[in-house]
């Protein structure tokens, strides 16, 4: 499936490597946001090919609430390093992930 880079491709249900980022981007999370999650699990994320790749990624904190997270992958020649770009908060399950 080729992608045009820049675009933002269909929502799919989270995997364990999208667990795994969200699993090492949480504390980031709680430090942005100033709050503490009991769970923080991925429930389904997009991603857009920029020089790297960014995941947009909706994950479950608990109750009824999401948040959304953006995490910039950068490319394996720099490392595969990630960063945690954006949070948006009070998500519902039902809430569509947007670009951010």
């Amino acid at each position: 499936m080729s992608m045009m880079c820049g675009g933002v491709n269909a929502a799919q249900d989270a995997n364990e490597e999208v667990q795994k980022i969200c699993d090492s981007m949480k504390s980031h999370a709680e430090e942005k946001t100033g709050k503490t999650y009991e769970v923080f699990t991925a429930k389904v994320y997009k991603t857009q090919l920029v020089a790297g790749t960014n995941y947009f990624i909706k994950v479950h904190v608990g109750g009824d609430e999401h948040v959304h997270l953006r995490v910039y992958k950068k490319l394996p020649c720099h490392g595969n390093e990630l960063e945690l770009s954006g949070v948006q908060q009070n998500k519902s399950h039902h809430d569509p992930i947007e670009y951010f």
